[in-house]
């Protein structure tokens, strides 16, 4: 017989008995209990307990004004909160005291914020508070006044002190910014310690904070100015220079009239006044003609290729020592510095005491003299010589017929050398109207009559 048939047979067989059996429930499947969390939720409540929470609720609130309007109604440990508070944050502030009361299952928040007329004019009571609060702190203020007055009239009277501060400072100007210092410390310390006796020290931070935040701000864009300051004080400290001296600062040539906090006023020789920044000035290179009185001059002079340079260059160098302006130490000197297309170029240099010889009379009379000298030995000082090749092709004027009519003109005479005039009477004697005319502006104070900073007593570095 067929397996399967063998299967039908032993079903049929088994579905009566089957039938007989009693019936069995299938196994019951287990659920994970999700865990609550907060607190553990009792199944039953004692008797009371939401009165005496209702209770406890309104005892609390009763304290708190804000809280005066709140309605509280408790129901199996569930309370629910109606009326109105004064501010939004009260809504939530009158939530979180109702969860901390034992008892509490949840709390449904219905309050609302009173935007009512009354309510809004509610807050003129809390301004009378602190209006009266204030009246109340008023003695103490004025106690804390008087100690800040006391404490800046201190440091005035400290910073007042100029002739112990002149003796400690190098000079004027620094004397002036330590008083300044002082008096800035004693009145900023006279309000820290008021604002710290009246209690109020996040008054105090937030001031601090922002005057730091301020002075940040301030120095990125006062930059410059400061930098100016800084080397107003340097400069001063430093006294490069007197007044009335002749110098170079880069490439701005004058005599010095003062130093103040911002710039340094030269007189140019043209009898100009020029501002210099301190910050420029403090940078640059400076020349100073006057510190040194001995001072040398030179100029070029170009003799012949085929003359001898060696004998020119001696006889221009006793030239020079035969002046009497010349002085003879250091020595004149000539040297041969370069052989050019046609001459050999001597350089001649020689030294002056400018406080009897102005530097450029003496030069405009010595080179004169030695290009007469050079000239009476025999020596050539020859121009430039240029050769001009021009084709005659190109040429829009025969040139034989110019040098034909040239031929027919008179003879050029020839050149007269113009006497000398005597310089036994010349003056050689420094020019002064330029320091003349500063020492006449210092007398006068000038430019508003801004405070010196040059000090003669301090030695010039």
């Amino acid at each position: 017989m067929p397996a399967r048939w063998f299967a039908i047979v032993a079903l049929l067989w088994a579905a009566p008995l089957m039938a007989m059996l009693p019936s069995v429930d299938p196994a019951p499947q287990t659920q994970a209990t999700p865990a609550t969390p907060g607190q553990t939720i009792a199944d039953t409540q004692d008797e009371g307990a939401d009165t005496r929470i209702a209770e406890r609720m309104r005892g609390i609130f009763s304290e708190l004004p804000a809280f005066r309007n709140v309605e509280v109604a408790v129901r199996q440990g569930v309370v629910t909160l109606t009326g109105t508070v004064p501010q939004a944050a009260d809504v939530d502030r009158a939530q979180a005291i109702a969860e901390r009361v034992t008892g509490v299952v949840t709390v449904e928040n219905a309050l609302e914020r009173d935007i009512s007329v009354d309510a809004g004019l509610g807050g003129v009571a809390g301004l009378q508070d602190r209006l009266d609060d204030f009246l109340a702190l008023l003695p103490l203020i004025g106690v804390a006044f008087l100690v800040a007055l006391a404490i800046a009239v201190l440091g005035y009277l400290i910073a007042g002190l100029t002739g112990l501060w002149h003796r400690l400072a190098p000079n004027s100007f620094l004397a002036e910014l330590i008083a300044s210092a002082i008096r800035f410390v004693f009145v900023v310390g006279g309000v820290v310690i008021a604002l710290d006796m009246v209690g109020a020290g996040a008054l105090m931070g937030a001031v601090l904070g922002g005057a730091g935040v301020i002075g940040i701000a301030l120095g990125f864009a006062m930059r410059d100015t400061i930098e100016n300051y800084v080397a107003s004080l340097m400069l001063s400290l430093r006294q490069p220079f007197r007044a009335n001296d002749w110098v170079l600062i880069d490439a701005l040539e004058g005599r010095v009239i003062r130093l103040t906090s911002r710039a340094t006023i030269l007189m140019t020789l043209d009898g100009n006044h020029l501002r210099i920044p301190n910050a420029q000035v403090f940078k640059a290179v400076i020349t100073n003609f006057t510190r040194n009185p001995q001072r040398r001059f030179q100029f070029d002079l170009g003799v012949d290729a085929d003359d001898d340079a060696v004998a020119a260059r001696h006889l221009g160098r006793e030239t020079l020592a035969a002046m009497d302006f010349v002085l003879a130490e250091p020595p004149p000197e000539a040297r041969i510095v370069e052989v050019g297309d046609s001459n050999v170029v001597i350089r001649f240099l020689a030294w002056i005491d400018q406080e009897r010889t102005d530097w450029w009379k003496a030069q405009s009379r010595a080179i004169p003299a030695v290009k007469q000298a050079l000239e009476d030995a025999g020596f050539g000082l020859p121009e430039p010589i240029y050769r001009l090749r021009f084709d005659p092709r190109s040429a829009s004027v025969p040139f034989e017929n110019i040098a034909d009519a040239a031929r027919g003109r008179d003879e050029p005479t020839a050149r007269t050398r113009a006497t000398p005039t005597s310089r036994s009477e010349e003056d050689l004697r420094p020019a002064n109207e330029i320091a003349e005319m500063v020492d006449q502006e210092r007398r006068e104070g000038g430019e508003g009559r801004e405070k010196d900073l040059l000090d003669h007593s301090r030695p010039v570095e």
